[in-house]
Order: C-alpha cells, then structure tokens, then sequence
C-alpha cells in the first residue's frame, strides 16, 4: 500500500445550511442515471435495461420479486422520477443523493430503508449503497459502476431453490451480506501488508517504513469508524419486528452481524497492531541510534587520553632552558616511548570496557 496516495474513506455532496428538508443534492455534472431491472420468480426471469424510470411502473407486481439497481445518484431528475414510481418519502431521497451518510435502518410505512457503505479501490475508498425494501420489489441505488453483487446475480441466474424462491427480504439479505463480506479482502490486504511491515520493521527499517505504518493506520481508522455502524444497522434489522422480514431470513441476518461483528474487531485489532509496529519501529530505530553513540562514545574514550598524550607532547618548551623542560623530547627513543604509552592507554580502555561487558 503506497504511503503517498491517502484513502479517503469520507466523501459525499450535502445540502446548503437552512435548505428544506427533502431537497435532493445534484452534481451538475451527472449524466442521467442508469437502471437495471430483474424481476425473478421460481419459474421465471427477466432482466432488462431501461432509461426512462417511467418504465418501471407496468414492471410493478409482474414477478414475484422485482430488483431495480440505479447507478448514479447525482442526476435529481432520475432520482425523482424513480421515487415517484415506488413513492418514496422524499426524506428518503434526500438521503439517498447526500452519499455521506453513514450505515443505518429507517423504517417507513411501506417500506424499509437501509444505507450501506461498500469498499472500492485500493487504498480503499467507501461508497455509498442505498436499500430499499418495498412489498415484492428492491431498490438499490450506487454512486457509479461497479460493485459486489456480482454473485448475487448469478445465483439468480443459476437459479438456486432458495434465491429463486425467496422473496425481497431474501434478495435484501443477499445485498447486504455482499457488502458487508467486501470488506474481508480488503481487510486481508491491510494484514498481508502488516506481516511484511512487521519483517522490514524488525529487519531494515526506514522512514518510508514508517510512512507506510502511518498510512496504515490512517486507513483502518477510517476502515473501523465506516464497519463500525454496519454492526449496529443489521441489529436494528433484527430487532425491527417488520412484517417485511420473515423469520427464516432473520436467521440469514443474524450471520450478516456476526460477520459485521468480526470485520469490526478485525479492524480494531489490526489497528492496534500498526500502532504497535510503531512503537517497534521507534525502539529499534532508538536502539540502532544507541549502538552508534555506544560505538562513537567508546572510540572518544579512547582518544581522549591519546588526545591528552599529544598534546603534551606537543607543548613547546625548550629542554635546552631547563633540564625539567620535557626531557624525554632528548631521548633516542622518544618518539616510540610516547607511542608506546599512547598504546598501553588504549588497551587498558578496551580491557576495561570488555570486562564491564561495554564491547558486546
């Protein structure tokens, strides 16, 4: 994971200050949105594209389960024209177009409401996934293409006795199960990315190992504050007490929060892991820092007294004034005396620092 690149795991678009409740935030920019439909059924299945949410409406009650997925949020008018067709709150709306919105359960008259964060990319940023649950259909709205429903699809399509059979709930389970389960590899990444800090660290640490940690850490703080909440909306699913989940997928839901729960405490404890790489990273750097001072430190003791000897040796009295003007400078073997001493000085240094165990 490249310490220069940031994961920004908050996004969104949000309303002026004061506006009415109920205003959908547009992008200028957002080209209209794009709605893909299955309508399955034990016996049937049809799946189709349309551009006009208008023809949503003779798909309603055809099929046991109809599944309307929106990609794109920031064209009003698609939004708005979808919301008509299923009536939906415009509170609703609004929060299905403000893509900062954290994990969460709303109940309405006819429907629940349900917003889900979903990992893209990596660094992994998080996008926004709206769930509605109606009486026999499904609405899913995402910020763009690309998503992790993929295999929801396709036991649709292989038609599995318990997907073809079960009803909307069901198909709501199945979403919501593929986007709490994403954040498993993206979990699984961040920890093989931890094992070789965790080697480089012990090993050859460098700053950019310590970049890379902080960027770590930085990515499962967001990681933990965006699972965090998904735990608490799958136990408001559970505790609802809505007609529009049946008992049998409650038990389905149940497996949901405990991979909510999980994904939760892994982030927690990888997080707690990278601040304990860092603490590893600041002692062996500290350590490597206080093996070079203890080398400097023992070759300054050494030449200390060398130092004293010199420039003792280096004073310039005349012997010729005074016979106690350093006499040894006279001697034929003054120069090998003064090294000789220079060189007794430094091994009784090293003896010493040896048996007080400084050298190991």
């Amino acid at each position: 994971m490249s310490h220069k690149k940031r994961s920004r795991l908050r996004v969104g678009r949000y309303s002026a200050p004061g506006t009415r409740p109920g205003t959908l935030t547009t992008d200028p920019d957002a080209p209209p949105s794009e709605i893909q439909v299955i309508a399955y059924g034990p016996e049937r299945l049809d799946e189709l594209e349309v551009s006009d949410p208008a023809e949503l409406r003779p798909l309603l009650g055809q099929a046991p389960v109809l599944w309307v997925n929106v990609h794109g949020v920031g064209h009003a008018e698609s939004l708005q024209a979808v919301g008509d067709v299923f009536q939906l709150h415009p509170l609703a709306l609004e929060d299905i177009s403000n893509v900062h919105q954290r994990a969460k359960v709303e109940p309405y008259s006819e429907y629940l409401f349900a917003i889900a964060r979903m990992p893209t990319g990596d660094p992994p940023n998080t996008e926004q996934i709206s769930i509605i649950l109606g009486r026999g259909f499904v609405l899913t709205f995402q910020e763009g293409q690309g998503d992790h429903f993929d295999p929801v699809r396709e036991r649709i399509r292989l038609g599995g006795a318990r997907m073809r059979n079960g009803g909307p709930d069901y198909l709501a389970y199945a979403v919501l199960d593929a986007v709490v389960d994403s954040y498993f590899p993206v979990l699984d990444r961040i920890g093989n990315h931890l094992e070789t800090l965790e080697e480089e660290v012990l090993a050859d640490p460098s700053p950019d190992t310590a970049a890379r940690i902080h960027s770590i850490r930085r990515t499962l703080l967001g990681l933990r504050k965006v699972v965090g909440p998904h735990r608490d909306a799958v136990n408001a699913l559970l505790r609802g007490g809505s007609d529009l989940i049946t008992s049998q997928t409650e038990l389905f839901l149940r497996d949901v929060y405990d991979h909510a729960v999980r994904i939760t405490e892994l982030a927690e404890a990888y997080r707690e892991l990278s601040s304990d790489l860092m603490s590893i990273y600041l002692s062996v750097v500290s350590n490597r820092m206080n093996e070079v001072m203890k080398v400097l430190t023992i070759i300054a003791s050494i030449f200390i007294p060398l130092s004293f000897i010199a420039g003792l040796y280096g004073m310039n009295f005349d012997p010729d004034a005074s016979r106690w003007n350093m006499p040894e400078l006279g001697w034929t073997v003054g120069y090998p005396f003064a090294l000789l001493i220079m060189l007794l000085v430094a091994g009784g240094f090293l003896w010493f620092m040896w048996r007080k165990g400084w050298l190991s």
